[in-house]
């Protein structure tokens, strides 16, 4: 079982949304025996709560349910996920330095990395914007993001660990 950690900063938005995506395409792929999706915070504000009630909607607008309690970051992440797709560069910068500072080394090129670098809509900047302070537009345009991103991470991801074939 190879596992995929889905960042942003809070966990109510952004990482639920990226986890729900990809573990829906794992299931309609019938991957969930060699693929799992989780998703976890930077700060630890939200812990034990339910998604973004904005989130929840748009994941429900698209058959997908949200179950997820939010959750910060631990040590035990670093070794437990063989991927770690964050959202922005901030959180990028921040999961590595927390990674260096646990493990005392950087993090594998492939293990880290941006989500959007597997969009393949992407022109210029390459993060989820975050969509806390937004309407339920951007949420939506989140969701569309992070499944055509998440659509391409799973398609790397067989071809690279060979599942499947």
């Amino acid at each position: 079982m190879k596992k995929v950690l889905f960042v942003c900063l809070g966990n109510i938005c952004r990482s639920p949304l990226g986890e729900a995506t990809f573990n829906k395409i794992i299931s309609e792929r019938g991957l969930e025996q060699e693929l799992q999706g989780d998703s976890a915070g930077i700060m630890g504000w939200h812990v034990g709560k339910k998604a973004d009630p904005r989130a929840i909607k748009t994941a429900e607008n698209h058959g997908i349910e949200i179950t997820h309690v939010g959750r910060k970051l631990s040590k035990e992440d670093l070794t437990n996920f063989e991927h770690i797709a964050v959202m922005d560069e901030k959180n990028f910068e921040d999961v590595h330095t927390f990674y260096y500072e646990q493990m005392g080394t950087p993090p594998p090129a492939d293990k880290l990395f941006l989500i959007r670098d597997y969009d393949p809509t992407v022109r210029g900047v390459n993060e989820v914007q975050d969509p806390y302070y937004e309407g339920d537009e951007v949420f939506e345009e989140v969701y569309q993001t992070l499944y055509r991103s998440n659509e391409k991470l799973v398609d790397a991801l067989v071809e690279k660990y060979e599942i499947g074939l």
